[in-house]
């Protein structure tokens, strides 16, 4: 398609407000699309969207939209900001709308979102080149503080993007880099889906602090650390870093990577880094079990690691526990729901076969 200036942003949550005042605050033009009428009527009201914080920003935006069709008609750019539950059936909604040449980015994929979309555009039969690629993690730590103002609490220094296949990476990132220099070129969408590292912090917080969070109490997501609970990440960490290396992948430790994303953070432990990371201080656990710490982690997250570990032959009982502990707790059958090997049309491919598939 030809260049556009528009960009579309795909949800109006705490990420995707954050992604569309920066968006028009540099000039691009901006479309907001969420299922929620209230949120879109008050976005309509001045059709501007304030960033506070680390970032002091307004950008104009043309306007927002339950209409998803109205939104990405004409978009060069397309930033899903959406729960990666939700991926599979946008995916699906936009399919017969969608032009040639268009750019889906999901922030983030969390784990084969890329894949997952991809397939989903496929098996309703789309006849047009598209670019789907996930990023590996959100670029900003931010909350709503009302709709049309987010407060950004911090902002990652890089953030790795691969497209499915890996092949049209090249393509992507040379669209989307000049808008958000913080992107960098994953090898593959196996690399940045092993870097979700997302998964290993939300659905531990949040299960060690069960009784508490059902009490009402109220307490700091990950200022709060304790050492104990660190202990329990990294044990789902080596989890992770062991499945990796099995498909050729390096992924950078949840140590590591807390002072990766966020230039300056210091501390002798996981725990020491969480508590001193700046981006950290203010957020605030959830109100409930019901969480997207949980019913977004587990079935994007946890099952598609655990499902590709058992493909390559490498016990996960940590994340197997988890998928176990979070479907009793919720009442749900997380593994009917999850990014399975069948659901993401890898079962019974071997690792090589993987690895050859998402090239």
């Amino acid at each position: 398609m030809k260049q556009s200036n528009t960009i579309a942003v795909i949800g109006a949550g705490n990420g995707g407000q954050a992604f569309a005042g920066y968006l028009g605050a540099n000039g691009y033009n901006v479309r907001i699309y969420d299922r929620s009428s209230e949120k879109v009527d008050l976005l309509n009201i001045d059709k501007e969207i304030k960033l506070v914080g680390a970032l002091q920003l307004t950008g104009k935006i043309e306007f927002a939209s339950t209409d998803l069709k109205s939104v990405i008609t004409g978009a060069q750019i397309i930033m899903v900001v959406t729960t990666a539950t939700a991926h599979s059936s946008l995916a699906t909604q936009m399919a017969s709308s969608l032009s040639e040449g268009q750019i889906i980015v999901l922030n983030p994929g969390r784990t084969c979102g890329a894949l997952e979309f991809h397939n989903a555009l496929e098996k309703v039969g789309i006849d047009k080149k598209v670019y789907v690629a996930e990023a590996q993690t959100l670029v900003y730590a931010c909350r709503i503080v009302e709709t049309g103002t987010v407060n950004i609490i911090g902002v990652k220094d890089r953030v790795l993007i691969s497209a499915y296949p890996a092949s049209d990476t090249v393509h992507v990132l040379n669209v989307v880099k000049p808008i958000y220099p913080c992107f960098y070129a994953a090898k593959n969408v196996l690399q940045t889906s092993f870097e979700n590292v997302g998964a290993m912090f939300h659905p531990t917080v949040v299960l060690f602090n069960e009784a508490a969070i059902e009490r009402g109490e109220s307490f700091f997501f990950y200022r709060d650390m304790t050492d104990g609970l660190a202990s329990i990440i990294e044990e789902a960490d080596r989890e992770r870093l062991a499945v990796a290396a099995a498909y050729g992948v390096s992924p950078i430790s949840a140590f590591d990577w807390v002072s990766y994303a966020y230039n300056g953070v210091e501390g002798n432990s996981l725990c020491e880094r969480m508590q001193n990371n700046p981006a950290y201080y203010e957020i605030i656990a959830p109100k409930t079990i019901e969480c997207r710490q949980i019913t977004e982690d587990i079935p994007t997250g946890i099952i598609p690691l655990a499902e590709l570990g058992k493909a390559a032959g490498v016990p996960t009982p940590l994340f197997d526990s988890l998928i176990t502990i979070c479907s009793i707790l919720h009442n749900r059958d997380y593994m009917s729901e999850g990014r399975t090997l069948k659901r993401l049309g890898l079962d019974g491919l071997s690792v090589q076969e993987i690895i050859n598939k998402i090239q």
